[in-house]
C-alpha cells in the first residue's frame, strides 16, 4: 500500500513556519559572545525537525541547506565556538531563505535555491576561516587532516531499524539510494528477525541489512547518510581498506553510536563559481489552507455547551409534541434557557478565533534589529501586552499598518546616537509596543522617545504639495492628519526605509476597513505615539439599529456618541448646502442618511427627527433618523464576497423577521458625503 505524503504537507507547513518563527526569536536573543545553551539547544532541534521534514516529504533543497547551518550550530551548543554577531546575523539570513523556499514549496511552485547556495557558502567560508575549537574526543592529531586518516575505499555496514522507524516518516529505501550516490553499493537483507504470524504488527519493521559500500569516502560521510534516524537504529560502520596506507580495520570493527549530534557537511563550492543574487516578490500563499491551534480547554467548553443545547432542544422538543396551554410558562422558559445557551455557543466559538496579538508582534524585534543596523542607529524596543487576544482576521490584516508605523519611528522618529547625545539624551532610542483591552476595542500603541512631529514642516511641505493653501489655519491634530495624505512624506531623501509617500495612507486606509480608527499624538523632543483602536472581531458587532423611512440599518455601537432629539432653534445652515447642530459649544455638520442613500423621504420633518452623533475619520457628525430602535448583536456578512463593495456600507445583515438591513461603514459614509457636497465638512465646520 503507497501512503500520500501530500496530506501531510500542511502539518508540516504549520510546523515548519512555527520552528523559524522560533528560531528567529531565540537568534535575536543571543548577543555577542554570549551562548545561552538552552537557547542554542531550540534553535538546533528546530533546524532539525524542519531538516528532517524536508526530507521524508523530498524537499531535498530545504533539507541539505539545513544541513549546513547545523554545522555552525552544532559548534555552538557543544561550546567549540563562540557566539558572534556575524554568526547570528547569517543564521537570521538562513531562517529568511528556508522561509522564502518553504514559501515558494507550499504555493506549489518550483525551490529556487539560488539564494541558498549564497548562503551556503558564506556558512563554508565561516568554518573553514574560524576552525573549531578541539574536543576532549578529538583523537586526530593537529597536523594531520581527516582525509589523511580516515579516507578508504571499502566500507561494511550493519544497518538495524528500530520496529517503530516508519511511523516517524523515515524510509530506509531513501537511505540506500543516499549511499548509493557515494560509490558502488551492495544491500543484503537479513530476515532473521522477523516474528512469527500471529505476533507480527502490521505497522513496524523488522528487517536488518548488511551493506557493502566501495567509495573513496571518510566514515562522517557514511553517518550523514544517517543521522536523520540519530536515536532509532543500530549502526555499525567497518573500516576494510586494503591500502597500504592505512591498516585493515575489519578486525576491529568500531560501533558508532549516533547522539543528536550533528557532523559538519563536507561541501564543495567552486570559488570561480558566481551566484547572483536574485530579489524576488514575496510568494502569495493560499490562505484558505491556514490553521489555528485551538487550546484543549476551549474545546471542551464548546462540547459542554453543545450537551447544553441538547438538552434545552429536547425538552423544548418534548413540550411541542403534544403543547397544551398549561406549559406555556415552561415554553418560555425553554425558549429562555436556549437563548442563553446559544450566546454562549457564539461567545465560545468566536473565543476560538481568538488568539494572543503576539503572532503579529513577534516580527518587530527581527525588523528593528535590520532596519536599526541599515540606518546607524541604536534602539530599544520594548513589547508589552503580547497576550492581549484579537480576532485572527483582525491580526492578519493589522499586520501590515504596524510594520509601516513601526518602521516610521525609527526612520522619522528615532534620531541618530550623536542627536541624541547633543539633546541630553540617552544615545540608544527607545520603542513601546504596547496592546490593551478598552471597552468592546483593542487598543495598539507604538510609542518613541524621538525627536516628535515637526508641525512646521508638516504644514510647510502640505502647502508645496497643494494640500492645503499658506493662509489656512489648522490645528495640530488636522496637521497630524496631513501625514495620511496619499503621497505625503517629509524625508528630505528617498531611501530604502521610507521617503517615497507611500505607506501612511495605505495604513490609515486599512484600519478604517477594520472599522478602527487612529489617533496621534506628538511633542517636540519628547517623541510620539500613535494609537490604534480596532474592533475585537469583524465576524460580530454590537449594533445600534435605526430607522430611516421604511429603510432599517445598522450603526456601529462603537461608533456612537449620543442620540439626541433636534431642537429647530440649534441648526444652522452655510451656503445652502450643509446644515450644522450646535452641540454645547461645538458645531456637528449633519448628513441626511436619507439623501445619501438617494430615497425620498415623504414623512421626514426636522423637528421630529432624531440625530445620532457618531464618530469616524477623528470626526464627529449627526445622522439625521426618523427613530432609534433596539442595540443588539448582528452577525456581519460580506458585501464584497455577495454582491459588491459599496461605499458607506461594510456589510449586512439579517434580522430576527427575516429582513435584509444594510450595516453602515461610519467613516466610508463620512466620506462619500464630503464627495457628494462640494463644500466639505471641514471647510463648513471651519467657517462656522
Amino acid at each position: 500500500m503507497t501512503i500520500d505524503l501530500s496530506q501531510f504537507h500542511q502539518v508540516f507547513y504549520d510546523e515548519s513556519f512555527e520552528g523559524l518563527d522560533t528560531m528567529e526569536e531565540l537568534l535575536l536573543s543571543l548577543s555577542d559572545g554570549n551562548a545561552d545553551n538552552e537557547s542554542v539547544n531550540t534553535i538546533f532541534r528546530s533546524a532539525h525537525s524542519i531538516k528532517g521534514g524536508s526530507a521524508t516529504f523530498g524537499f531535498m533543497a530545504v533539507a541539505e541547506f539545513t544541513h549546513i547551518l547545523e554545522s555552525l550550530l552544532d559548534e555552538m551548543r557543544e561550546g567549540e565556538r563562540e557566539v558572534t554577531t556575524e554568526a547570528i546575523t547569517l543564521l537570521l539570513e538562513s531562517v529568511d531563505c528556508m522561509r522564502e523556499m518553504l514559501n515558494e514549496l507550499q504555493a506549489g511552485e518550483k525551490c529556487d535555491d539560488a539564494q541558498a547556495k549564497i548562503l551556503g557558502q558564506k556558512f563554508q567560508a565561516m568554518l573553514d576561516d574560524e576552525p573549531s575549537l578541539e574536543t576532549k574526543h578529538q583523537t586526530v592529531d593537529e597536523n594531520t587532516t581527516k582525509a589523511e586518516v580516515e579516507l578508504s575505499d571499502q566500507w561494511k555496514i550493519i544497518f538495524k531499524p528500530q520496529t517503530h522507524i516508519l511511523g516517524n516518516g523515515n524510509e530506509p529505501l531513501r537511505m540506500f539510494r543516499e549511499l548509493s550516490t557515494l560509490g558502488e553499493c551492495k544491500v543484503s537483507l537479513n530476515e532473521s528477525s522477523i516474528p512469527k504470524w500471529d505476533e507480527y504488527e502490521t505497522e513496524d519493521l523488522y528487517l536488518e541489512w548488511k551493506i557493502d559500500l566501495k567509495a573513496e569516502i571518510i566514515e562522517q560521510d557514511i553517518i550523514e547518510v544517517f543521522e536523520w534516524v540519530m536515536d532509532e537504529c543500530e549502526l555499525t560502520i567497518s573500516n576494510i581498506t586494503t591500502s597500504e596506507d592505512h591498516k585493515p580495520a575489519a578486525d576491529k570493527a568500531d560501533v558508532v553510536k549516533i547522539s543528536e549530534k550533528t557532523v559538519q557537511a563536507n561541501v564543495e563550492l567552486s570559488s570561480s563559481t558566481e551566484v547572483v543574487k536574485q530579489v524576488k516578490p514575496k510568494k502569495e500563499v493560499n490562505k484558505t489552507a491556514s490553521s489555528i491551534r485551538v487550546g484543549i480547554e476551549k474545546v471542551d467548553s464548546l462540547i459542554n455547551l453543545v450537551g447544553e443545547l441538547v438538552i434545552t432542544q429536547s425538552m423544548l422538543s418534548q413540550v411541542g409534541s403534544d403543547f397544551q396551554m398549561d406549559q406555556l410558562e415552561t415554553l418560555r422558559l425553554g425558549l429562555a434557557q436556549l437563548e442563553q445557551n446559544t450566546r454562549e455557543m457564539q461567545e465560545s466559538v468566536m473565543q476560538i478565533r481568538m488568539m494572543p496579538i503576539s503572532f503579529a508582534f513577534n516580527r518587530f524585534p527581527r525588523m528593528v534589529r535590520d532596519t536599526a543596523m541599515q540606518l546607524e542607529k541604536k534602539i530599544d524596543l520594548q513589547i508589552s501586552g503580547e497576550t492581549t487576544e484579537l480576532d485572527k482576521t483582525v491580526m492578519e490584516r493589522i499586520g501590515d499598518p504596524l510594520v509601516h508605523l513601526v518602521r516610521n519611528s525609527l526612520d522619522h522618529g528615532i534620531e541618530s546616537p550623536a542627536e541624541r547625545i547633543a539633546k541630553d539624551k540617552p544615545e540608544t532610542g527607545t520603542i513601546n509596543l504596547d496592546a490593551f483591552h478598552q471597552g468592546g476595542n483593542i487598543i495598539i500603541e507604538i510609542q518613541d522617545d524621538g525627536a516628535g512631529i515637526n508641525t512646521d514642516k508638516v504644514f510647510q511641505k502640505a502647502v508645496e504639495k497643494g494640500l492645503v493653501a499658506a493662509s489656512d489655519v489648522l490645528t495640530e491634530n488636522e496637521i497630524f492628519n496631513l501625514l495620511f495624505e496619499p503621497g505625503f512624506s517629509t524625508a528630505d531623501i528617498v531611501t530604502d526605509v521610507s521617503g517615497r509617500g507611500v505607506g501612511m495612507d495605505v495604513v490609515k486606509r486599512n484600519i478604517n476597513i477594520l472599522g478602527g480608527s487612529i489617533l496621534v499624538h506628538s511633542e517636540k523632543d519628547v517623541g510620539s505615539t500613535f494609537s490604534i483602536r480596532l474592533p475585537l472581531t469583524l465576524a460580530i458587532l454590537d449594533g445600534q439599529l435605526i430607522r430611516v423611512g421604511d429603510q432599517i440599518y445598522v450603526v456601529p455601537l462603537m461608533s456612537v456618541i449620543e442620540s439626541l432629539q433636534i431642537k429647530e432653534e440649534l441648526l444652522s445652515c452655510v451656503g445652502g448646502e450643509l446644515d450644522l447642530y450646535q452641540l454645547r459649544d461645538d458645531y456637528v455638520p449633519i448628513i441626511d442618511v436619507a439623501k445619501e442613500f438617494g430615497f425620498n423621504n415623504e414623512s421626514f420633518e426636522i423637528e421630529e427627527s432624531l440625530l445620532v452623533v457618531v464618530e469616524g475619520d477623528n470626526q464627529q457628525v449627526g445622522l439625521l433618523v426618523d427613530e432609534l430602535l433596539t442595540q443588539q448583536q448582528v452577525v456581519i456578512k460580506s458585501l464584497d464576497v455577495n454582491y459588491k463593495p459599496i461605499q458607506g456600507i461594510s456589510g449586512a445583515t439579517i434580522l430576527g423577521d427575516g429582513r435584509v438591513a444594510l450595516i453602515l461603514d461610519v467613516v466610508g459614509f463620512i466620506r462619500q458625503a464630503k464627495h457628494v457636497n462640494k463644500s466639505g465638512i471641514k471647510t463648513t465646520s471651519n467657517a462656522a
